[in-house]
């Protein structure tokens, strides 16, 4: 059984989302403010998270600094406001996975939820034996095994996203992988349910600025203008 954890300080949508999840038959725990979230992000160890930013004594940001040091493979489902718009983009940057706005449709946000545990113990590359154990480019080292990064030698930080997006680039190094590829096989949805957001895009930019050298000139994942992506790990 998947377990939800949901760190919400506002009563009524916790509480709802909490019956919500249950009723879809998920294990539920919830925190109220950002220290409970990380005491039990540690006892409960949810497969996802959701969180929102604005939050007592720690805010979502420490919460994801948090789970993604510690938790790299736990999913992160933000839930922001609709003025927030460089909030949700900040919350990508360091590390969440995904994010709802509020209000937020429950149809939508149950869509989300179960696109991101679909890949919970699953590899994203449906070719196991074309997905390498261990990456190493330029001066960038990926264990997919212990989920694990470094670049000149120094730990990097990538979320469990990051991971899973790079594995999928590494089986298809030299190929043009398309967004709509992306959306399907890293975030789960079908093809009648691909997002409007720039999910992908966001993604990619803030991985490009923990990989490249020059994110205004990508060499190793190199944009395929209307198309989508191509990595090379030669460049």
């Amino acid at each position: 059984m998947h377990k939800i954890l949901i760190v919400e300080d506002e009563e009524a949508i916790r509480l709802g989302l909490a019956d919500l999840l249950e009723i879809e038959g998920f294990s539920v725990d919830v925190a109220l403010d950002g220290e409970e979230a990380m005491e039990k992000v540690k006892s409960f160890q949810p497969h996802l998270v959701i969180l929102d930013l604005m939050l007592p004594k720690a805010n979502g940001y420490d919460v994801t600094r948090f789970i993604r040091k510690s938790y790299p493979q736990t999913f992160i489902l933000m839930l922001t406001a609709k003025n927030e718009e460089i909030n949700k983009i900040q919350g990508l940057e360091i590390g969440a996975d995904d994010y709802v706005t509020k209000p937020f449709s429950v149809f939508e946000l149950m869509a989300r939820v179960k696109s991101m545990l679909r890949r919970v113990n699953q590899d994203p590359v449906p070719s196991p034996a074309a997905s390498p154990d261990v990456l190493e480019f330029a001066d960038v080292h990926v264990d997919f095994r212990k989920y694990e990064a470094s670049r000149g030698g120094k730990p990097m930080e990538l979320s469990a996203k990051e991971f899973q997006i790079l594995k999928y680039f590494a089986a298809r190094k030299g190929e043009v992988v398309t967004r709509e590829d992306l959306l399907q096989a890293i975030w789960g949805y079908s093809p009648d349910n691909m997002p409007t957001t720039r999910t992908v895009d966001n993604q990619i930019v803030k991985l490009r600025q923990k990989i490249e050298t020059d994110t205004e000139n990508p060499v190793h994942i190199k944009s395929v203008r209307g198309v989508g992506y191509k990595f090379d790990p030669q460049a």
